[in-house]
């Protein structure tokens, strides 16, 4: 698959997870996916935990009200720190954002489903300090998203997208 193709075929999966183990060499090119995005002025602020050991998974699942992601084989734990880049920006959201998009589109590109968690975690209720305290992260790491990732008990189905012509333009805002 080129990556044109890869982009157009991801989508957010919420369906069940076929109760195959995904290798770990395929963990590892998802990861090391996720690391080679960019990041503002190279500041490198995200990192990742692996969640692959059936009884870590069974913690983590216990502390996510409402369920997400139960059958799914592997967890991706997606971590942010704070660093300040260009004129005192921080742009950990932008760095961990790509890192996502990296690793949905080597999950798609491996034969694997997976789908953006981080409002859900990341809510009032905290689910995200909860998974934290699981994995021990460090204080100066915030826990900002999941992403399961396995092979899909059913094919992912597209949603309805806005024309093209709705959304892109040349030259100004509605061109014609």
């Amino acid at each position: 698959m080129n990556i044109v193709d890869t982009i157009k075929a991801r989508h957010s999966y919420r369906g069940a997870y076929k109760q195959e183990k995904v290798p770990r060499e395929d963990l590892i090119a998802i990861l090391e996916a996720g690391l080679a995005a960019p990041s503002g002025c190279n500041k490198q602020t995200t990192s990742l935990i692996c969640v692959d050991d059936p009884a870590v998974l069974a913690r983590i699942r216990t502390v996510i009200h409402p369920p997400i992601a139960e059958t799914a084989p592997a967890l991706i734990c997606v971590l942010t720190q704070r660093a300040f880049a260009y004129r005192d920006k921080c742009f950990a959201v932008q760095d961990y954002a790509a890192a996502i998009e990296n690793m949905l589109l080597a999950i798609v590109d491996l034969g694997y489903q997976s789908c953006w968690y981080e409002g859900h975690i990341t809510d009032d209720d905290r689910i995200c300090d909860k998974i934290a305290c699981i994995l021990h992260v460090p204080e100066e790491y915030d826990l900002v998203c999941v992403l399961p990732v396995g092979a899909a008990e059913s094919a992912p189905t597209a949603p309805a997208k806005k024309a093209f012509s709705e959304r892109a333009w040349f030259n100004s805002f509605r061109a014609e």
